[in-house]
């Protein structure tokens, strides 16, 4: 019985030490005692550490934000939109390409209906921030009552801040309509 102990205790401790030891004193264990843990809850992995948050923000990445939107009623029905945009424009490489103006249902209105977005913007904009641009003859149809305005930038695409617009208010956060 003694030759059977002395071989099943190193197989034991072993066993016990792939399960984790945290709580194991194993100094006191003779071949003939069962080790005892302090605790009789499991123990399991230990969780990752969270990413550092530097400042008051998480890290996110380098969106285009939209920051104002004018909207102007004009005579003919259309709209004209003057909207104000801020991202970390780089060159070439990186910069905020387009603008859009998008109904609840998901449809990009645009004046022309070949263009990628409602307003694209040809090049970057690194020394002007943030920067507006406008576009003329927006069709609403008559239905939609309110509308969102999101920018695109040349690598993270969409994502940054968006602007929701009620038609039927005069003004709201960051917006405007005449």
């Amino acid at each position: 019985m003694i030759k059977f102990v002395h071989l099943i205790f190193p197989f034991t401790l072993l066993l016990l030490t792939a399960c984790g030891t945290e709580n194991l004193d194993i100094s006191t264990i003779s071949p003939t005692q069962t080790p005892k843990s302090e605790s009789s809850e499991s123990v399991g992995p230990s969780p990752k550490p969270a990413p550092a948050v530097v400042g008051t923000e998480f890290p996110r990445e380098a969106d285009a934000d939209v920051v104002h939107v004018r909207a102007v009623s004009d005579a003919d029905g259309s709209w004209t939109f003057l909207v104000t945009i801020k991202h970390p424009d780089t060159g070439w490489d990186d910069y905020a390409d387009g603008w859009d103006v998008v109904t609840q249902a998901g449809i990009v209105l645009k004046a022309n209906p070949n263009d990628p977005f409602t307003r694209l913007l040809a090049h970057p904009h690194v020394d002007e921030q943030p920067f507006t641009r406008s576009q003329r003859g927006i069709i609403i149809p008559e239905n939609v009552f309110q509308v969102t305005v999101r920018a695109h930038d040349i690598v993270d695409g969409f994502g940054g801040q968006e602007i929701i617009i009620d038609l039927q208010n005069d003004s709201g956060e960051g917006y405007e309509l005449e």
